[in-house]
C-alpha cells in the first residue's frame, strides 16, 4: 500500500502561506490539502478559487480540494481553472451524486466523495466503481483542531472490505485529528491517504513531521 501525506494549509500560517508550503513540498508531501468552507454547510469559512490560483505557481505539488459547500458544482470549473488536480465533493449536498462524479471524471481530475462521520457507507453502493477516492471524515466538518473520533476505525475498515469485494481501485482518504498517535491504526484499518494540519503545522519541524508520519503509517 502507497501512503499519501497530504498536508492541509488551514492550519499553516497565511501570512506566510507560500514559505509554509514550500516547507511541506521539501518535507515530501504528496498532496495539499486545500479545505474549501463556505459558512453554511460548515461553519467556518476559509479558501475560494483566488488564493488557490495564487499558490498554484509556488509548488509542483497536486492541490487536493475539498469542496465543504452546500453548492460545489457551481464552483468547480473555478477551481480547476485555478489549479486543482483533485476535487473532493460531500455526498450529503448532491442530489445527483453520479451527474457531479461523472462531470469531475469528464473534466479530468481526480474525482473523490467525502462522507461525514455520522454518513452510511451504503449511499456510494452505486457509485463506487466510478470514484479515485473516498474521503472518510474522522471528525466533524468545520474546525481544524479537533480529536479523532476512535469509532471511525469500524468505518475505515468496512470501506476497504467494500472496496475489496468489489475490486474498485478507489483510495481511502482519511481528515480529521490524524496524528502519530493513531495514523497507524488508521492505515491498519485500510486508509493510505492521510490529511494532517495541525499535526503537522504546529510541529517544531513540520518537513520531519511530514517523514515521522509516513514512517508511522508504513509500519
Amino acid at each position: 500500500m502507497v501512503i499519501q501525506i497530504a498536508p492541509s494549509i488551514l492550519a499553516a500560517d497565511f501570512a506566510k502561506l507560500g514559505e509554509d508550503i514550500t516547507l511541506i513540498e521539501k518535507g515530501g508531501a504528496d498532496l495539499i490539502h486545500i479545505d474549501v468552507m463556505d459558512a453554511h454547510y460548515v461553519p467556518n469559512l476559509s479558501f475560494g478559487p483566488m488564493v488557490v490560483k495564487a499558490i498554484r505557481p509556488v509548488t509542483k505539488v497536486p492541490f487536493d480540494v475539498h469542496l465543504m459547500m452546500d453548492n460545489p458544482m457551481d464552483f468547480v470549473d473555478e477551481f480547476i481553472k485555478a489549479g486543482a488536480d483533485g476535487i473532493t465533493i460531500h455526498a450529503e449536498v448532491l442530489p445527483h451524486l453520479h451527474r457531479s462524479i461523472a462531470y469531475l471524471k469528464q473534466k479530468g481530475v481526480r474525482a473523490a466523495v467525502a462522507l461525514n462521520p455520522s454518513t452510511p457507507l451504503n449511499v456510494l453502493e452505486y457509485v463506487l466503481e466510478d470514484l479515485d477516492m473516498v474521503l472518510l471524515m474522522t471528525v466533524n466538518p468545520g474546525f481544524g483542531g479537533q480529536s479523532f473520533i476512535p469509532s471511525m476505525l469500524k468505518k475505515i475498515k468496512n470501506l476497504k472490505e467494500m472496496l475489496e469485494e468489489r475490486q474498485c481501485k478507489a483510495i481511502i482518504q482519511v481528515d480529521g485529528g490524524i496524528s502519530l498517535e493513531n495514523i497507524r491504526d488508521a492505515a491498519k484499518a485500510g486508509a493510505s491517504c492521510f490529511v494532517a494540519g495541525s499535526s503537522v503545522f504546529s510541529a517544531p519541524d513540520p518537513a520531519a513531521m511530514i517523514s515521522q508520519m509516513r514512517s508511522a503509517a508504513e509500519l
